[in-house]
């Protein structure tokens, strides 16, 4: 989800210059918390449980970061936003990090003045319709209505897929994933289109979940990942690591159950050493103690445990590793080396 078009890029510029001038990681530790932005509520990325306590897929990422930084996944503030609201949220400093199901473009990594910090999902566009319409290809969506998300990058794919295949519709503009559940549930629209794991999360809250079906086709192409300010390459470097701490973690065997075994003494493998601190000093040239990637790791697991604990196959969301497997077991997902 996807490219604005409520700012104008030189404001938007203006505000992340402006707001990089202080070090971010100063700022969060003297505010003791870190402000992650994210969506308004998606469920197995980012929603509030019974008790208003937010935890998902992109939820684990603040949580890391926090634990790496102030050694305490639960200090963070989590700030929603809207496909409207969240780069001038990043951009003009209300929130440290974003992460929320954004997609990596060109525009928004030059233009806008934000760091991509990697791929957390990789994803593509897709199409939600009721079984009742009686379609099984997005082709035969000709003068269908349409929920979308103003604000992302669905809208030009959209556009770009029915101009492409010689077919038209009507857009419904909808602002959050909420409203679009709401109106396409009501019959406002035909089909919702969002991220393909966006489509899986929504259809896993309707109250008759078989009744709607994913069409195969998935248009476009969605990298999905954190996001920082520009000029700001330190507090990008936390972030960026800290991310693929997890990612190594998974590859290496390291989880939440053997984590203080392996971090209680060095062992044979010398990246896993360096990894949780036990070899290396790479603590400090990211201005963190050694054993910052230990509690990372140690809020939420590693990323395979992340994933299946909350849009994995086992969860209502349903997904397959597919792409987000390790390189090692047939997807793309892999950490540089930490050395």
């Amino acid at each position: 989800m996807k490219k604005t078009v409520f700012l104008g890029a030189l404001t938007v510029a203006g505000l992340a210059a402006g707001a990089s001038a202080a070090a971010t990681l100063d700022d969060v530790k003297a505010r003791g918390k870190l402000n992650c932005g994210v969506t308004t509520g998606l469920v197995g990325f980012a929603a509030p449980d019974a008790n208003g306590v937010w935890e998902g897929f992109d939820v684990a990422i603040c949580r890391a970061v926090a634990a790496a930084v102030l050694g305490d996944g639960n200090a963070v503030e989590f700030v929603p936003t809207t496909g409207k609201t969240r780069f001038t949220a990043l951009a003009s400093g209300e929130i440290d990090l974003l992460a929320r199901n954004t997609t990596w473009t060109f525009s928004r990594d030059t233009d806008l003045k934000f760091d991509f910090v990697g791929v957390n999902y990789y994803d593509g566009q897709g199409f939600l319709v009721p079984k009742s319409l009686g379609v099984s290809s997005a082709k035969e969506l000709d003068g269908a209505t349409v929920c979308i998300q103003t604000g992302t990058t669905t809208e030009l794919n959209l556009a770009d897929f029915f101009r492409a295949n010689n077919i038209s519709y009507e857009p419904v503009p909808i602002e959050t994933n909420a409203e679009g559940q709401q109106q396409y549930l009501a019959g406002a629209c035909d089909t919702y289109t969002t991220d393909a794991s966006g489509l899986a999360s929504t259809r896993a809250a309707f109250e008759n979940p078989g009744d709607h079906v994913i069409l195969p086709e998935i248009i476009s192409k969605e990298p999905l990942g954190p996001l920082v300010r520009h000029g700001d390459n330190d507090w990008g470097d936390i972030v960026r690591w800290t991310f693929y701490a997890l990612v190594a973690a998974e590859e290496m065997g390291i989880t939440s159950a053997n984590i203080g075994e392996l971090s209680a003494a060095a062992g044979a493998n010398p990246e896993i050493n360096r990894i949780l601190g036990t070899e290396g000093e790479l603590g400090a040239m990211i201005g963190l103690d050694n054993d910052w990637a230990k509690r990372a790791i140690s809020v939420g697991g590693n990323y395979g445990e992340i994933f299946e604990k909350n849009i994995g196959e086992k969860t209502p969301i349903g997904l397959a590793r597919g792409l987000n497997a390790q390189w090692t077991q047939g997807g793309i997902m892999y950490a540089p080396p930490f050395r």
